[in-house]
């Protein structure tokens, strides 16, 4: 790499540095009631039901899924 390389680069990126960038306005309230022992357990049930449980039966079925008919 020649001595004016890190020169150039540092021409073709000093303006990019001195953009500014929008930063997001988020405020978050604490929520209004907790959650129950009841409420995780169905929501875990569910991320369980619809995303291991097809994917589960898709890898116990590979073995099928290769052979030819």
């Amino acid at each position: 790499m020649s001595v004016l390389a890190p020169l150039l680069l540092r021409g073709l990126t000093g303006p990019a540095r001195r953009l500014p960038v929008p930063r997001a306005q988020i405020h978050s309230k604490p929520p209004r009631e907790q959650l129950g022992t009841v409420d995780v357990a169905i929501g875990l049930t569910s991320c369980f039901l619809c995303f291991l449980l097809p994917s589960g039966w898709v890898l116990s079925h590979l073995e099928s899924y290769k052979k030819r008919e």
